[in-house]
C-alpha cells in the first residue's frame, strides 16, 4: 500500500470508528489507593513496634534496623500476594527521564524441589542492575559495571497491573558500587536535606522551638497532546521523536482560541476517566484536566504532595497516561513541541517548603511575625533565582524544550522571578529603606503596616514569566512536558539551601544589636541590593525585556541547550552543589555528560529522520506529481490550449531545493567526529538545527502544492481535529 492510500485508509478507519461508552467505574472511596502500600495498611500488617519505627523512618528520615526490615518485607510480600503479584520490581530513575525496572519474582526453590515464595528485607533493601548499561556520564565503565538499587521507604510501593498480570514495585535510589548517584532520586533526597538543615537555622534564629522537619512539595500540571493511532502509524516522525519535522499549518489552528476549556471530547473523556480511575487505585490525586489551548492538546493536573513522592508518581503518571493511551487507540505525545505554530506542552511545577509546625513557608501569614518568615523565605528564592538562574535554565534544558521556550504561552530563556504588583512593591521599598504605612499613620521609615497587610494573592498572573509567585507558591513554568521534575526540584531545593544558609549567617549578626523585625530588614535589604534585578513583572516575550535585561540587569539569555548545559561545569554552580551536599564534582559532571549525549543523539536522530522522509516520501510525492502535472501539460497543449506551470515550477524548484538542503545534512552527519562535548552541541544547535529548519520550509512548500490524494504523511488538520 502506498503511503498516500495508508493516509486516507487512516482518515476512513478514524472517522467509521465505533463509537466507545463510559464504563461505570467504582466510587472514588472504595479504589482510592487500593494498589498502594501505604501507612494504613502497613498498621494492619505490621506490629506496634515495627509500625512505629517504619512510620519514623517515613516521616523523619529515621534509620530502619534489618530486623524490622524483614518484618515490612515479608508483609509487603503478603499484601502484593494477596493482590496477585508474582513478581516484584525496584523501580528507578536512571538519567534519562525514563522509569527504569528490574522483575524479580517471588521465588526460590527448596531442597525437596519445590517452589516457595520468599522475600526477605535483604531483598527488599538492595537490587543489583548493571551500572554501566545506563548512561552515567563516565562514572561507571563496562568493565566496572556493579550498580545497586536500594529501596527508598519513604515513598510507598504499589502495585502495576498489565495484561501479563501484576507486580509489586518498589521505588528505589540507583548507585554505583563506588556510591557515586546515578538517578534522579538521590540527589532529590539530598537536596531535601540540605534545604531543611538550612531552614531549620533560620526558624530557630526567629525564635521557633517547635520545629517538623522541612519538605518541599510539588504540584505539576501535566500537559500533552493525543492522536490517533492510525495516523501516528504513518509518521515515523511522531513514532521516533515524538515531534513533526515536517507539516505545514493548516487553515485553522488555535486563532479562534475556540479549544481552550471547550467540550472534551467524547472520546478523549472516556480516556481520561479510564486513565484517572488507574491513578487513583496508586494513589495519585488527579485532581483536574480539561482541554488546553491547542488543539489536539489537553492537561492534567494532581493535587501537591511531598516532592520525593511527587516526582515518583509523575513519572508512574507518564507511564500509565502513554499505555492507556494505547489501549484507547491513541498516540500520547509527550513532546515539549509536536506540532510547529501552535502551543508547546510544559510541565508547570507548582513548588513550596513547610512542614508540620509551622506550615507553609511561602504562604504570607496573618500575624507580623508569620509574614516577616514568609518575607525570608521568598527573599532567598528571589536571591537563589538571580544567583543561580543559568542553573535553572540548564536543568530544564532539552532538545524538545529548546522549541518550547519563548513563545505560545512559555516562558522565555531568561530567568526572571514574577511576584505580583503587591509582593513587588513591599520587596522595592525594602531595597531603598523607606516604606510607606497605612493611611493614618503617615509615611514611616522602615515601617510594617503595609507589609503586614497585602493580600495572600497579591497581583495578576504573569504567563510569560519562568519563575511566578501564585499566592502560597512558586510556579517554575519552563520545565517541558516530557521532563523528570526531580531536576528541576533538585536546583530550585539546593538554591534556596544556599540561600537560607546566607540569611541565616546574616541574619545571626544582624539580631546581635537589632530588633527582630529591624534584623530581617536589614538582611532583605542587602538581598535586595544585591539580587533585586531578577524581579520583573511585565512582559516577557516583549524585545524591550530581552534588552534591557541583558544589558542594564545582566541576566543572562539563554536559547539552546547548548547554551545552558555548561553551567553544570561553573565554578560557582560546582561549589553549591558540594557545599550542600547535594552532588559531587564527579558527579555534577556526570550530569553533564549525560544531558549532553541526550541532547546530541536527539538532534541527530532527529537529522537522519529528515533526511529519510524527504527522500523517501516527500520527494517522490512530489516528482509524482510533476509527472502528473507534465502528462497533463502535454495532453493540453496537443488540444492548442495554453498551460499555466506556475505550480509546476514551484514544485520543481521546492522539490530541488529540498534535496539539496538533504545532501548537506547527510554530509555534515557523516563527517562529524568530536572529542569535545561542547563543541558537539554547538554543531548540533548552530549546524543541524537550522539545516533541519531549512529542509522544513521547501518539505512544508510542498505539502500545500503536491495534490492531498498523493501525499504521503497525515497532515495537521487531520491529525489535530478528527478525533
Amino acid at each position: 500500500m502506498s503511503g498516500n492510500q495508508t493516509r486516507l485508509q487512516a482518515i476512513d478507519q478514524i472517522t467509521n470508528r465505533a463509537p466507545l461508552s463510559c464504563k461505570m467505574t467504582d466510587p472514588l472511596k472504595q479504589i482510592w489507593a487500593t494498589d498502594v502500600f501505604n501507612l494504613q495498611k502497613m498498621e494492619d500488617a505490621l506490629s506496634k513496634k515495627a509500625f512505629k519505627a517504619i512510620k519514623k523512618t517515613i516521616e523523619s528520615g529515621e534509620a530502619l534496623n534489618a530486623a524490622n526490615a524483614d518484618i515490612v518485607a515479608a508483609a509487603m510480600k503478603d499484601w502484593a500476594l494477596s493482590k496477585g503479584a508474582k513478581f516484584f520490581s525496584h523501580v528507578f530513575y536512571p538519567m534519562t527521564n525514563i522509569t527504569a525496572e528490574k522483575h524479580d519474582a517471588f521465588i526460590l526453590t527448596n531442597s525437596e524441589g519445590n517452589a516457595i515464595n520468599e522475600f526477605t528485607g535483604t531483598l527488599l533493601i538492595k537490587g543489583e542492575p548493571d551500572g554501566s548499561s545506563f548512561p552515567n556520564g563516565s562514572l561507571r565503565m563496562t568493565n566496572a559495571a556493579r550498580g545497586y538499587t536500594a529501596w527508598d521507604p519513604t515513598s510507598p510501593a504499589y502495585i502495576q497491573h498489565t495484561s501479563n498480570g501484576a507486580t509489586l514495585m518498589i521505588p528505589s535510589v540507583f548507585m554505583s558500587w563506588t556510591g557515586e548517584a546515578l538517578d534522579k532520586k538521590i540527589p532529590l533526597l539530598r537536596s531535601n536535606k540540605a534545604m531543611n538543615e538550612a531552614a531549620q537555622k533560620v526558624l530557630k534564629l526567629m525564635g521557633e522551638t517547635n520545629i517538623a522537619n522541612v519538605d518541599s512539595s510539588a504540584g505539576p500540571e501535566q500537559e500533552y497532546f493525543l492522536i490517533d493511532e492510525n495516523f501516528a502509524n504513518s509518521r515515523p516522525d511522531l513514532l521516533l521523536t515524538g515531534r513533526t519535522l515536517f507539516g505545514a499549518a493548516p487553515a485553522k489552528g488555535q486563532q479562534f482560541d475556540d479549544h481552550y476549556f471547550g467540550a472534551i471530547p467524547a472520546r478523549v473523556q472516556v480516556f481520561m476517566q479510564d486513565f484517572e480511575d488507574k491513578l487513583y487505585r496508586v494513589g495519585i490525586p488527579a485532581k483536574t484536566h480539561h482541554n488546553e489551548v491547542a488543539p489536539g492538546q489537553f492537561e492534567l493536573a494532581p493535587y501537591y504532595g511531598a516532592a520525593n513522592v511527587g516526582a515518583d508518581q509523575q513519572q508512574l503518571l507518564m507511564t500509565l497516561m502513554k499505555q492507556t493511551a494505547k489501549e484507547h487507540g491513541f498516540l500520547c505525545l509527550l513532546h515539549e513541541k509536536p506540532f510547529a505554530g501552535i502551543n508547546g506542552s510544559g510541565k508547570h511545577v507548582n513548588w513550596s517548603v513547610g512542614n508540620s509546625t509551622q506550615g507553609n513557608l511561602l504562604d504570607p501569614g496573618k500575624t507580623p511575625h508569620d509574614n516577616l518568615q514568609f518575607l525570608l523565605f521568598c527573599g532567598a528564592v528571589i536571591r537563589g533565582v538571580h544567583k543561580y538562574g543559568p542553573l535553572l535554565r540548564a536543568v530544564i534544558a532539552s532538545a524538545g524544550n529548546d522549541h518550547r521556550l519563548g513563545a505560545n504561552e512559555a516562558p522565555p530563556a531568561i530567568l526572571s522571578v514574577y511576584l505580583g504588583d503587591q509582593l513587588e512593591k513591599v520587596f522595592e521599598d525594602i531595597k531603598v529603606g523607606k516604606l510607606t504605612g497605612s493611611t493614618d499613620g503617615g509615611e514611616m521609615d522602615l515601617g510594617l503596616d503595609q507589609i503586614l497587610n497585602f493580600e495572600r494573592d497579591p497581583g495578576d498572573r504573569n504567563r510569560t514569566s519562568p519563575f511566578a509567585f501564585t499566592g502560597n507558591r512558586f510556579e517554575f513554568r519552563a520545565v517541558g512536558s516530557e521532563q523528570s521534575i526531580s531536576g528541576p526540584l533538585v536546583a530550585m531545593n539546593t538554591m534556596l539551601a544556599d540561600s537560607l544558609n546566607w540569611i541565616a549567617e546574616k541574619l545571626e549578626v544582624a539580631l546581635s544589636t537589632q530588633d527582630q523585625t529591624a534584623a530581617v530588614i536589614s538582611v532583605l535589604k542587602e538581598l535586595m541590593e544585591e539580587h533585586g534585578n531578577v524581579i520583573f513583572g511585565g512582559d516577557g516575550y516583549s524585545e524591550e525585556w530581552h534588552k534591557a535585561a541583558v544589558e542594564e540587569r545582566g541576566l543572562k539569555n539563554i536559547p539552546t541547550t547548548a547554551d545552558a548545559l555548561p553551567a553544570f561545569k561553573s565554578k560557582e554552580v560546582i561549589e553549591l552543589f558540594e557545599n550542600t551536599g547535594v552532588l559531587s564534582a564527579v558527579e555534577l559532571e556526570s550530569r553533564y555528560e549525560v544531558y549532553a549525549e541526550q541532547y546530541n543523539l536527539a538532534i541527530e536522530v532527529e537529522a537522519k529522520l529528515v533526511s529519510d522522509i524527504a527522500k523517501t516520501k516527500i520527494y517522490p510525492a512530489a516528482i509524482a506529481y510533476l509527472s502528473e502535472l507534465t502528462h497533463a501539460a502535454s495532453s493540453v497543449l496537443d488540444l492548442g490550449i495554453e498551460f499555466d506551470t506556475t505550480i509546476t515550477k514551484e514544485v520543481a524548484k521546492h522539490a530541488n531545493s529540498l534535496m539539496s538542503v538533504v545532501a548537506k545534512i547527510d554530509s555534515e552527519v557523516r563527517k562529524h567526529d568530536f572529542t569535545d562535548t561542547e563543541a558537539h552541541m554547538h554543531f548540533s544547535a548552530d549546524v543541524l538545527c537550522p539545516l533541519m529548519a531549512e529542509a522544513r520550509v521547501h518539505g512544508d512548500a510542498l505539502e500545500l502544492l503536491v495534490a492531498d490524494e498523493l501525499w504521503p504523511l497525515p497532515k495537521y488538520a487531520e491529525m489535530l481535529f478528527i478525533k
